[in-house]
């Protein structure tokens, strides 16, 4: 981050880099392959110089939106992908091997918990515990354990993890801590200033901004040392050993499993990504006023927000996100409501599964994005059959509230 603020950087990031004829933002570099007029610069970019050889493992463009991330993040590095999933996979299939043991919060994304899944099958073990409680997380430490992943606030639950505590014991344990920052963005919270090794963010959401573009990014911090992690492979051993991890996760995640992000949608992104502070405030500010409205109304039994002074984790969210909350709320409704028929008389709110748009969007939780998930792990995850996940967009206070009050009095 340079010495302006937030805004300020990421808006004249582009211009500030260098860009042709005058522009103010990176232009679209739709090309597939790179061509070079020497030989030997060629083979030295294949070898590790920094260049471009073949769109699959990045574009000056997709390079320019790498910069920004890494200017939010106040970290060292970043590399993109086409999706925040594709960006998770990468990180653990790329840095855990078969025998490893990764400690996970047992509140994360439902498809996240399904990636769990798969890298179970294959031979990594993985715990899952209550990530809001640290001593639960350093319980389940193994000689086998190389990493701990957590979310900075739960979707859909908003349970807020001790992100500093697992921050502190894992460089005293020299474990890779990788914090999934989406649903905070490093507007709210940016994972260096909790001690994490890596921060996933699903570019999709937040920074992009407005639903019509999808990509993930993993940014290095550069607070752990990759000279010590066994996993790296010898060759992405060479030079300064803050690049060794995002190395291999650039390397085997865009060469080999081919999970790149287009230039198209990272130029997107990046233009989004301009308004973030802007829209977050915003965002946080209406899903504050929703949730107290909410919280008080009779035909609602339960909301969860980080906001309200009822939440569990209400004051550890005040001090890790300098009283911002975040806009995403959970929000049961009383059990005598029919869920779908509450949803039909929405008229503002949008039935669609995303997060992080413009727009305020709602759908029921456990018949959609947890179902497959099944009674017992949403019962373990606090998830019923009457709740309800808001991500809480920017339109104006009162029709957020006057579309709840009327689909309620019905």
């Amino acid at each position: 981050m340079s010495n302006n603020g937030f805004s300020t950087t990421i808006l004249h990031s582009d211009r500030r880099g260098g860009v042709e004829h005058g522009g103010v933002h990176k232009p679209l570099h739709p090309s597939s392959e790179y061509a070079y007029t020497d030989a030997r610069e060629l083979a030295a970019v294949f070898q590790g110089k920094a260049g471009y050889t073949y769109a699959r493992q990045g574009t000056p463009t997709t390079g320019a939106l790498e910069a920004k991330i890494t200017q939010m993040e106040g970290g060292v590095s970043s590399v993109s992908f086409a999706t925040g999933m594709a960006a998770l996979t990468a990180t653990f299939f790329t840095l855990l091997k078969k025998g490893d043991h990764l400690i996970s919060s047992q509140y994360i994304f439902g498809n996240t918990n399904s990636l769990l899944g798969t890298l179970s099958d294959l031979g990594v073990e993985v715990t899952l515990v209550d990530a809001t409680d640290v001593e639960q997380v350093k319980a389940a430490r193994r000689p086998q354990t190389r990493m701990v992943f957590t979310e900075t606030i739960a979707n859909p639950g908003t349970q807020i993890a001790d992100l500093k505590g697992i921050g502190q014991w894992c460089q005293e344990q020299g474990l890779v801590y990788v914090l999934d920052s989406t649903l905070s963005t490093p507007w709210l919270c940016r994972g260096v200033d909790v001690g994490a090794s890596l921060v996933v963010n699903s570019m999709s959401k937040y920074i992009g901004g407005h639903g019509h573009a999808l990509g993930g990014a993993v940014t290095d911090t550069g607070l752990f040392d990759w000279s010590v992690y066994p996993n790296i492979a010898e060759p992405y051993r060479k030079g300064n050993p803050t690049s060794w991890g995002l190395t291999q996760i650039k390397k085997k995640g865009l060469r080999d499993m081919g999970g790149t992000l287009s230039s198209d949608a990272a130029h997107r992104i990046a233009v989004g990504a301009e308004t973030l502070s802007l829209r977050m405030d915003k965002a946080c500010s209406n899903a504050m006023a929703l949730a107290t409205y909410l919280g008080q109304h009779p035909r609602v039994k339960l909301v969860r927000y980080p906001g309200l002074v009822s939440h569990a984790q209400h004051q550890r969210a005040a001090d890790l996100f300098s009283g911002r909350f975040g806009a995403l709320l959970g929000v049961e409704l009383a059990a005598d409501l029919d869920v779908f028929d509450f949803l039909n008389r929405l008229k503002v709110l949008v039935l669609a599964t995303h997060l992080g748009d413009t727009r305020t969007l709602v759908l029921p939780v456990a018949h959609t994005i947890y179902y497959e998930m099944g009674p017992e792990r949403r019962a373990l995850m606090g998830i019923g059959d009457n709740l309800l996940r808001i991500s809480v967009g920017i339109e104006d206070t009162e029709d957020l509230i006057k579309d709840f009050e009327q689909a309620l009095s019905t």
